[in-house]
């Protein structure tokens, strides 16, 4: 059954996804088959809406310095980052720290 998620763009990050920050996604693998490369990946590919401002979400294969992931609330860092199996109801959340001025 694929794994249903919650994703948040927020700080302004919103821009590269049509402004919507509140997406519902669903990935395209089974429950324990995912790490959050593969969704990272997956939301790059499918939510950002133009290819030009992937750059903006990813950097060298990750998540761009400066913008806070939280996996249910919880730095991803404490999750195991890239590692962490994304299970079914999980909320990711994607937070631009960097604001211009």
């Amino acid at each position: 059954m694929p794994i249903k998620i919650k994703v948040e763009f927020l700080g302004g990050l919103d821009v590269i996804a049509s402004s919507v920050r509140d997406h519902k996604v669903t990935l395209p693998y089974e429950e324990g088959e995912a790490t959050m490369k593969e969704a990272v990946n997956y939301i790059a590919e499918n939510l950002v809406t133009d290819p030009k401002d992937i750059p903006v979400f990813i950097e060298d294969g990750t998540v761009r310095a400066g913008i806070l992931v939280l996996i249910n609330d919880t730095d991803w860092e404490l999750e195991g980052k890239e590692d962490y199996l994304v299970e079914n109801g999980d909320v990711l959340i994607f937070t631009s720290t960097l604001h211009g001025g």
